[in-house]
């Protein structure tokens, strides 16, 4: 049977509220392992820190969601607020996460921080928080319609906890990307996350370091320049969740047409090009298909008057022997 998310303010709400926190926390025991292709910052990390770190940015996110309410924020508040606020929570989430390790990098900031791949994500604070706080803080009664698939009247809650699940994991994997980029340093990389205790075992050399940073480089490249636009103009947006096997992710419906004019001038003919390729590619498709059969007709046409005309051969040269 499919639970539905509250539709206003009210203590099934908030009881929904406590209870999404406290399932999310449990799955920190999960197995943190990414299980898909996408290489995230959070792999260098094993399973201990992961979850580390994922209880901190569980409570600074906790922490802003009561300061929402105790202030009584309006939706268009949120709305108003919702960039900064997510960018307070990584913030928050990498100091807190600092203190947690007792580094001696104290001086790390997200501006420092040029990656794409936090771009990406600010850029898209709309899907990664602003919907959610409203479905936290006022239920769904006050989503814009049309942005999901289904009716407001009928959010599922496993919808809820798609997007929960979500902020978590980016937030977190953001954490490990502003330090590894703020730290720059292939030693210093190694350094901290294998002196500090932080490390996966498969990240502990300066050519492993090396090869996955530069993977991570040109895969938040390709998604800047070619994932993303193709995602807005295919109404989609990535997700990433805690399963039982692990790190994984997928593709939920939004509605991104506003999306579209935040696309820089380089994003939208990487977008252009996409389409010329995907037609060109249709109309080869067809192409070949017709030229594929055509050459099975000629060819089984030649077979046919091949096998005829060898089976006469052989009948004319037995009538000719019996003579």
């Amino acid at each position: 049977m499919i639970k539905y998310w509250p539709q206003n303010q009210s203590f099934e709400l908030n009881k929904q509220v406590a209870n999404l926190f406290s399932n999310t926390r449990q799955k920190f025991s999960y197995n943190l392992f990414n299980k898909t292709n996408d290489n995230l910052y959070l792999d260098l990390l094993d399973n201990l820190h992961k979850k580390q770190l994922f209880t901190i940015v569980l409570i600074e996110v906790e922490i802003v969601l009561l300061d929402i309410i105790e202030l009584d924020v309006s939706i268009e508040m949120i709305q108003l607020l919702s960039y900064k606020i997510l960018y307070d929570i990584i913030q928050k989430s990498v100091k807190r996460f600092y203190n947690k390790t007792e580094s001696i990098y104290k001086n790390i900031d997200s501006t420092n921080c040029k990656s794409y791949y936090l771009q990406i994500t600010l850029s898209e604070y709309k899907w990664l928080l602003e919907c959610l706080l409203i479905y936290l803080i006022y239920g769904t009664s006050q989503i814009k319609k049309n942005i999901f698939v289904f009716d407001n009247t009928h959010t599922p809650s496993q919808h809820v906890s798609i997007l929960f699940e979500n902020l978590v994991i980016q937030i977190s994997d953001l954490v490990i990307c502003i330090i590894v980029e703020s730290i720059q340093s292939l030693s210093n990389i190694i350094f901290f996350i294998r002196d500090y205790g932080l490390c996966n075992s498969s990240y502990v050399s300066f050519r492993s370091i090396a090869l996955f940073r530069n993977n991570l480089i040109l895969q938040n490249f390709i998604r800047f320049y070619i994932n993303q636009p193709k995602a807005i103009y295919s109404s989609r947006y990535k997700v990433w969740l805690l399963s039982s096997d692990g790190l994984v992710s997928k593709y939920i419906y939004i509605s991104r047409l506003e999306d579209i004019s935040s696309l820089s001038t380089i994003q939208l003919v990487s977008l252009f090009l996409i389409e010329i390729q995907d037609l060109i590619i249709v109309k080869l498709e067809k192409f070949l298909l017709v030229l594929t059969k055509l050459f099975i007709y000629i060819l089984i046409n030649l077979l046919s008057n091949s096998i005829i005309f060898c089976i006469r051969s052989i009948v004319v040269s037995i009538n000719n022997i019996s003579k």
